[in-house]
C-alpha cells in the first residue's frame, strides 16, 4: 500500500508513519518547507497549492493537519488560527483526492463534534453539537465534501484525546502530577473522553483497510470515565498524590473561553462505528491504558 501523509512529523502522523513502514508499506509526506527527502513533497495549503508527484500511484490520503487546540488562549484571532489549519489543508486535500482519483481519505476531526452531552451518551449517529469545538469540528469534516462527491471513501476520524508515552494529553498533565499539583478540575462530574496512542494507530489502519468503515467514527475508548475517575486513575499510575481541586474561574482565567470547551465540559461518546467493525482494542480499559503508557 502507498499512502500519503499530511501532519506526519506530528504525535499522530509519527506514529502512524511508523507503524505503516515496519508493515512494509511506503509512506510519502507532505511538508510546508522545502522537500529535504526522497519521501517528502512540499505543498502550501494557504496558496492551495500541492505537487501532483506526490499523488501519483496513491492508495490512500491521511490529513492529521491542525494547530494544537491548547496552544493559548482562544482570542478571535486564535480560533482563526484553528479553524484555518484544519479547514485550508483538508480542502486542498479533498481536491486532491477528487482530481487524481485516489480511493480513500482518512481525516482528522475531534470527539468535540458533539459538544458537551452530559450524562448522554452518544455515537456517531448524534447531531453536531454546541459551542466553538463542535463547530470546527463541522467545518473540518465538511471541507472533505470534493472528495466524497468524486467516489473516494472518506472515513472521519473522531478522535479523542490521546494518551501516550511522550506528548499528548499526559505530556501536559504528567509534570503536574508529578509535583503533586494537579487535582480535579471543576466539579469533575464531566466525561474525560481519551483513547490509547496504540488503539488510534490500529484504528487508524482499520481504516485504511476496511470498506466497512467511512464516515463518522468515533476514535474513543469504551471506558467512559469522569474527571475525577481520570484524575484519581493518572494520580494511581504515577504514585502520586492529586489533592487539589481546581476551581473553574481559575481554569477560565488561565484559559479563556477554552476552558469551558475543553476542560470543563465533554461528550460522553462511545466508539460505535469500531464496535461494529470488530475492532479489538488493546487498552478498553484506564487503568490498563495509564499502566502501559506511563
Amino acid at each position: 500500500m502507498r499512502v500519503l501523509i499530511a501532519g506526519s512529523s506530528g504525535l499522530l502522523g509519527t506514529a502512524l508513519r511508523r507503524r505503516l513502514r515496519a508493515e512494509g508499506h511506503e509512506v510519502r509526506r507532505l511538508v510546508r518547507r522545502p522537500a529535504a527527502a526522497p519521501d517528502e513533497h512540499g505543498w502550501d495549503p494557504p496558496a492551495g497549492r500541492v505537487n501532483d508527484a506526490a499523488f501519483a500511484g496513491v492508495d490512500a490520503v491521511v490529513n492529521f493537519c491542525g494547530a494544537p487546540l491548547a496552544g493559548g488562549r482562544w482570542s478571535a484571532a486564535r480560533k482563526q488560527v484553528l479553524l484555518d489549519s484544519r479547514v485550508e489543508p483538508t480542502e486542498v486535500l479533498a481536491d486532491a483526492v477528487a482530481e487524481h482519483g485516489i480511493p480513500v481519505l482518512v481525516n482528522g476531526s475531534g470527539i468535540n463534534f458533539y459538544g458537551d452531552t452530559g450524562s448522554t451518551v452518544v455515537d456517531e449517529s448524534a447531531p453536531v453539537g454546541r459551542g466553538f469545538l463542535a463547530e470546527l469540528c463541522a467545518a473540518w469534516e465538511g471541507a472533505t465534501a470534493a472528495a466524497t462527491r468524486a467516489g473516494a471513501r472518506v472515513v472521519l476520524l473522531r478522535t479523542a484525546p490521546v494518551l501516550a508515552p511522550e506528548g499528548g494529553l499526559l505530556g501536559l498533565l504528567t509534570p503536574l502530577f508529578r509535583l503533586g499539583l494537579a487535582g480535579r478540575l471543576g466539579s469533575g462530574a464531566q466525561y474525560f473522553p481519551w483513547i490509547s496512542l496504540t488503539d488510534h494507530v490500529a484504528a487508524v489502519r482499520l481504516a485504511l483497510d476496511s470498506d466497512q468503515l467511512r464516515g463518522p467514527v468515533n476514535l474513543i475508548a469504551p471506558e467512559q470515565v469522569t474527571n475525577a475517575e481520570f484524575t484519581r486513575a493518572l494520580a494511581a499510575a504515577l504514585h502520586r498524590p492529586a489533592p487539589w481541586w481546581v476551581p473553574a474561574p481559575m481554569l477560565r482565567l488561565v484559559f479563556g473561553a477554552g476552558a469551558d470547551e475543553m476542560l470543563l465540559t465533554g461528550p460522553r461518546a462511545v466508539p460505535g462505528a469500531l464496535r461494529r467493525a470488530g475492532f479489538a482494542f488493546a487498552h478498553p480499559d484506564l487503568r490498563a491504558a495509564l499502566s502501559a503508557v506511563v
